[in-house]
């Protein structure tokens, strides 16, 4: 460092959160501060340094205290989400616990391309204490800790041995986090005493500066070739994924499909792209899709995937489109614009879709095409009609299933609430019966499919809401066994004055898992609650009162009508609000939309449905385009 620079002295902590605290971001808003604030379960291992450091910024990078780091990170990650990842939040925790808490949400955020900035203490770096508490030993190899079980599951990883490296390792990490084609999870291993150790920072790294998502243009030979095979299809479809909301090309995806008249479905993380009523929003595609979606997928001839990793319940294992279908993929990763020999457009979805229709010019599917489509997506709005609906059939009221819940929330809900949902049964109810009224409303969990994001991402999704439309609801949908295994954030949500609604559907287990272990030929066992190892008869679990326990509001209702009821009362309310209620465990699932799905089932069984299970999905699998 030249004599002439201008240095402060600071603790390596310190000059993080500085640091932090002077970045900024360009947003359609204007300028904000490009780190929302964070999240925090203090022990040993960041109290004392980080802390401290935190405690001094605390206005300009507000902490909430979690009550589970695992859930906290999650909520980090839902507040990026619903930011469209042009802001980020930091979690951060201890040495031990605390931090391998976390790898799950790391997973989560890896997974779905989503930043969260991870903050963990570690060991000593003089390693004169060791070992110390919560230190995870290994015999050969004494640079090891729990914090490098983080590389598998980070985008930007790195331990500061000195404090001199964080001038070189924070730049390149809030990069990741901003990155469109490499967004994902940061993490940075702090040890204990490295946090305390003071160095003569440049002035200049804590100087302010506004940052810009970078709008990659595509190369224009690549959108001349996906336009001649686009011109040349017959029976097009597009598949629009996640990608496009983080792009903002929503608008941009809907002029494109209006001007060359072709048919639109979604995946899971691109539910909302366009509103329910679009006539060319042709439904969700895959194994939790719509007849409509899938049935237009397997005539297509060519496919326009925008913002899609192309995951199995999109792609039906690779059995929803024909053999002979040809892939183009516009995405701004090169990984994902690469797969299965697709023709790839590698750049920003809305430049690419701006350029895309430039080149093809007066280009518009065939009208008996969209007529198909059209039909289609009438038959299935029809299905959907019936099954969403309450009323009494010939045979009698019908038992209360997912549909029906979730028809009654979308009635009621405003254009602009947002819903949450994530693992079991509930993201292909919502996936298949949701009916968007606003785009950027949907956050279906299903990249990770994560047991225990609903309430913890409800909770950082809210933050984010409150920040821009605090008129509006966060509401979740969770089944029981979700909510057994994390719903301390109920808690996090009253102490912060967060409201949420959470709607909790009571199925008495995993019966989504058990329905799959039906399917293929297996007795019901360890699932519902009622087929466990058990030592008393299996009780309802009474969740209104453990909702109230954490400060909620909160009631238990038995019918659709009440349940209508009880949500116009939780609009009104000031405070998280929680309504349980039962559902239907073994008839009251969507049965239709659904396309075949690859999973592992015994070849040898003495059971004569398993044997026959196998041979069933053995058969399907000659859709299965080659894995190329």
């Amino acid at each position: 460092m030249s004599s002439g620079t201008q240095t402060i002295r600071l603790t390596m902590a310190q000059a993080l959160v500085r640091h932090l605290a002077a970045q900024f971001i360009e947003t359609a808003d204007g300028r904000e501060r490009l780190c929302g604030g964070g999240f925090a379960i203090f022990g040993h291992g960041n109290v004392t340094c980080l802390g401290e450091a935190l405690y001094e910024f605390r206005n300009e990078l507000p902490v909430w205290r979690g009550q589970n780091e695992q859930s906290m990170a999650m909520a980090a990650i839902a507040y990026a989400k619903q930011k469209l990842r042009r802001r980020f939040m930091f979690a951060t925790a201890s040495a031990g616990p605390g931090t391998t808490n976390m790898l799950t949400s790391a997973a989560i955020a890896h997974t779905n391309r989503l930043p969260v900035l991870l903050l963990c203490g570690d060991g000593y770096a003089t390693r004169l204490p060791d070992p110390v508490l919560q230190q995870v030993e290994h015999f050969g190899n004494p640079a090891v800790s729990v914090t490098d079980a983080f590389r598998s599951v980070s985008r930007h990883w790195d331990r500061l041995t000195h404090p001199a490296q964080l001038l070189q390792s924070l730049p390149p990490a809030i990069a990741t986090l901003l990155d469109p084609a490499d967004c994902g999870p940061a993490f940075l291993g702090l040890p204990q005493d490295v946090q305390g150790w003071a160095y003569d920072y440049p002035v200049e790294f804590f100087a302010e500066r506004t940052h810009r998502i970078r709008r990659q243009p595509p190369d224009r030979r690549d959108v001349g070739d996906a336009a001649a095979l686009l011109r040349s299809a017959s029976q097009p479809v597009i598949i629009a994924g996640g990608g496009v909301q983080y792009s903002e090309a929503t608008a941009e995806l809907a002029r494109f499909a209006e001007t060359h008249n072709i048919p639109v479905v979604e995946t899971i993380a691109g539910r909302a792209n366009m509103n329910f009523e679009h006539p060319l929003n042709c439904g969700p595609i895959g194994v939790t899709g719509s007849n409509s979606a899938n049935a237009i997928a397997a005539k297509a001839d060519v496919i326009l995937a925008v913002g899609t990793r192309l995951q199995d319940f999109t792609t039906g294992s690779w059995t929803a489109f024909s053999r002979d279908a040809r892939l183009i993929a516009v995405n701004a990763a090169r990984f994902d614009a690469g797969k299965h020999l697709a023709l790839p457009v590698v750049g920003d979805a809305r430049l690419c879709l701006e350029q895309l229709t430039a080149e093809l010019g007066d280009y518009a599917a065939p009208k008996i095409w969209t007529e198909f489509a059209s039909a289609q997506r009438s038959a299935w709005n029809t299905y959907v009609d019936e099954n969403v609906s309450p009323q009494t059939t010939a045979g009698g009221n019908r038992p209360m299933s997912y549909a029906q819940v979730i028809g009654a929330v979308n009635e009621l809900c405003d254009p602009r609430d947002r819903i949450v949902a994530a693992a079991g049964g509930l993201p292909a109810e919502v996936t298949a019966n949701w009916r968007t009224k606003s785009a950027g409303t949907v956050d279906v969990e299903f990249g990770f499919s994560c047991m225990g994001y609903e309430i913890a991402g409800g909770w950082g999704a809210r933050i984010a809401q409150m920040e821009s439309e605090p008129g509006k609801d966060t509401i979740v949908f969770t089944g029981d066994g979700s909510y057994l295994l994390m719903n301390s954030d109920i808690y996090s949500s009253v102490l912060t004055g967060k409201k949420l609604i959470v709607i909790i559907c009571d199925n008495g287990g995993f019966a989504v898992i058990n329905k799959l272990q039906n399917n293929t030929g297996n007795v019901s066992f360890n699932n519902l609650i009622k087929d466990c190892n058990i030592a008393v008869e299996p009780f309802a679990i009474d969740f209104e009162a453990h909702a109230r326990s954490m400060g909620a509001q909160a009631e238990t209702v038995t019918s659709i009508a009440a349940l209508k009821q009880a949500f116009l009362r939780a609009k009104n309310a000031r405070r998280t609000y929680v309504i349980s209620l039962q559902v239907d465990a073994l008839d009251g699932w969507t049965t239709e939309g659904h396309t075949w799905w690859e999973v592992g089932t015994p070849e040898v069984s003495g059971r004569a449905e398993v044997r026959q299970s196998h041979e069933a999905v053995e058969r399907g699998r000659k859709n299965q385009r080659p894995g190329i």
